[in-house]
């Protein structure tokens, strides 16, 4: 197969190519992880969902990224550690809840990833870093006023991703989420 920009692709070439620049003769045995953002938003909730309800329907793992700003955490060098401690810790209780409901659905176990930088770019770096990663799901508010700038960035950046995003509004019902996953 020749190497064409996603752009110039079919469907079919886009399917068929290898993650990554693997050589894999069987791209089915890759397990498709869905990765999800954590963070304190109500459409975090149904993002966390979604990609959990996916992950149990189709098979496939859930990744659940946080990511720590690094403006939160330049201090001196002690305090700057103790505030690093705390956020992994507040960021591992909160995962706690979302793990128990994930880990009550058949055959999904989600692992948690911590990261410090930019959200988006720290996104973009871990869907570079992981091949399994076939879907990016978040949130969305349903308050038009609010920016979302994860979103807004990835949605800019989303021709260079090697992979879809998902946009789950932050206001659906949970059946509703059951019925379309």
């Amino acid at each position: 197969m020749t190497k064409q920009p996603f752009g110039a692709m079919t469907c079919t070439a886009m399917a068929l190519r290898p993650l990554y620049g693997q050589k894999t003769t069987w791209i089915g045995s890759l397990m498709r992880k869905f990765l999800v953002l954590l963070d304190d938003s109500h459409e975090c909730l149904n993002a966390m969902r979604f990609a959990a309800m996916r992950a149990a329907n189709g098979g496939g793992g859930v990744v659940i990224m946080s990511v720590i700003p690094t403006a939160d955490i330049q201090h001196g060098f002690g305090v700057a550690d103790v505030m690093r401690a705390e956020a992994h810790e507040r960021i591992e209780a909160h995962f706690e809840v979302f793990a128990k409901w994930m880990r009550s659905r058949p055959r999904v176990e989600p692992e948690l990833i911590i990261r410090e930088g930019d959200p988006a770019e720290e996104v973009i770096a871990q869907i570079a870093e992981d091949p399994e990663i076939g879907v990016v799901v978040l949130g969305l508010n349903s308050d038009k006023s609010s920016q979302n700038p994860v979103l807004n960035r990835l949605l800019r950046d989303a021709a260079a991703l090697a992979c879809p995003i998902t946009i789950v509004p932050g206001d659906i019902p949970k059946e509703r989420l059951e019925a379309i996953t």
